[in-house]
């Protein structure tokens, strides 16, 4: 533990040949920039970096490296894990970061890590272009990507990483490197799926597609197996240009909702088909005769629309993650068992149907290694508590064990309540080779602060 005076003194010293503000406890910026999406935990960094440029992050991580200092990387904050909190350490916040160049007619974007999804999405769409990151408008692009980044354009146009063209990295000693194809190619394909273990993404350069409009919007409907067995289904089955993520969940007191379904099981599909609405109303189909929905929102919009959501007050929830490839009513009847249980706070089953473009992709193309994967599924139980909190996790334990086949992760939506599942992530030797990229990039593992991978 290095001694406050210390500590004080070598920020003091860095935010001199820094570019960019340091926010100190008892600031009045302090609380409101250390919050997280998912405040499951109350993060308490030591002091808060904040550089405005590409050469400020190479500053900070060079001389905190050098002066021995613990430190912690935030983009958008919206890990499950709260591992961008910085708790206890020095956080580097890349959200001053925000270039974007848009390179319209070469259908290419260089963006900056602070950016949000909405952000960039917002900006491209002005041109009809879009790429695919998730489903929410706040999530930051960095951490998205280094994830695997999986969302609505998810079965046409591939996975986030399928669309990332280079970055611009601060490695371990303190190199400004550009990165691609022939350029640091193990480091390019660890950055696709690998998190953030091997250096500060400050620029993420992606290839840009045209998406001029899209047909979809909420579903909602009451949930029995049958029915929730007939949405997934038709899910994969549908065409490439049909993305679709399903909830089931009992009925939040809701105004669009009736009141007769509130407590009761339900689903809801968030989905877009890429294209023209007679060819979306024929993929939507079957989704639409999966039951009888309560609330029917499909709808022909502009792109960016899908990703908007309801302001709501931050909750504390924990996650669990995995996949299947096999999709049948008895499994359909294990979700509705797990969301039949008496709960003190809310569950949800999230369940993503994959393929298309995701599995065109060699599975050791990336270092996301799940592309023959059928269906992902992705856990959350809502707590108020240490006692919720400990029911919430042996809910999330008892469901993934239920719903899980193989010992399988989607490192985006992983959390720490169950520690040493990370390689469960990096199937198929994916793990073995991010252990030697990171042996090479960061040697003494100071990009810790993560889902860990040690160096070889």
């Amino acid at each position: 533990m290095i001694p406050t005076s210390d500590l004080t003194t070598k920020v003091e010293t860095i935010q001199r040949h820094m570019d960019g503000g340091v926010i100190w406890p008892g600031d009045s910026a302090y609380d409101t920039t250390r919050a997280l999406a998912f405040p499951r935990v109350d993060p308490r960094p030591l002091a808060i970096l904040r550089p405005r440029t590409p050469e400020g992050v190479r500053t900070a991580v060079e001389s905190l490296v050098g002066e021995g200092v613990p430190f912690a990387v935030r983009g958008g904050g919206h890990s499950p894990a709260a591992l961008a909190g910085g708790d206890g350490v020095v956080l580097i916040d890349t959200r001053e970061l925000k270039s974007l160049k848009l390179d319209v007619a070469g259908r290419q974007a260089a963006a900056q890590a602070g950016l949000t999804a909405g952000e960039y999405t917002d900006a491209a769409a002005l041109h009809g272009l879009a790429t695919g990151f998730g489903d929410t408008p706040t999530v930051g692009i960095a951490g998205l990507t280094l994830g695997g980044g999986v969302g609505f354009l998810s079965r046409l146009h591939g996975l986030t990483i399928d669309s990332l063209l280079g970055a611009e990295v601060v490695t371990a000693d303190g190199r400004l490197v550009q990165v691609g194809p022939d350029a640091h190619p193990d480091l390019f394909w660890a950055l696709r799926g690998g998190g953030g273990n091997f250096g500060v993404v400050t620029r993420l350069d992606y290839r840009l597609r045209e998406v001029p409009e899209v047909y979809g919007g909420t579903l909602v409907l009451p949930a029995t197996a049958d029915d929730v067995y007939g949405l997934v289904a038709a899910a994969l089955d549908a065409p490439d240009g049909l993305t679709a993520i399903i909830m089931v969940l009992r009925a939040p007191p809701v105004p669009f909702l009736p009141p007769e379904a509130h407590g009761k099981p339900i689903a809801i599909v968030k989905a877009c088909f890429a294209g023209a609405r007679p060819d979306g109303e024929a993929a939507m189909a079957p989704l639409r005769a999966s039951g009888r929905p309560m609330m029917d929102a499909f709808d022909t919009m502009p792109y960016p629309r899908l990703l908007e959501e309801p302001p709501s007050a931050p909750m504390s929830a924990r996650f669990a993650t995995g996949f299947r490839d096999n999709w049948d009513l008895a499994a359909a009847e294990a979700v509705m068992a797990a969301i039949d249980v008496p709960a003190l706070a809310l569950r949800t089953v999230q369940l993503r149907p994959l393929g298309g473009a995701i599995a065109r992709v060699p599975a050791n193309a990336t270092a996301y290694a799940h592309r023959d994967r059928q269906l992902m599924f992705n856990l959350m139980a809502g707590f108020g508590d240490p006692v919720s909190a400990g029911e919430a996790e042996a809910w999330l334990s008892d469901t993934r064990l239920a719903l899980a086949e193989g010992e399988s992760a989607f490192a985006s939506f992983l959390d720490d309540w169950a520690p040493g599942r990370v390689p469960d992530a990096y199937p198929n030797g994916a793990w073995e080779r991010l252990r030697r990229v990171k042996h090479e990039y960061d040697p003494h593992n100071v990009f810790r602060s993560n889902h860990n991978v040690p160096p070889a």
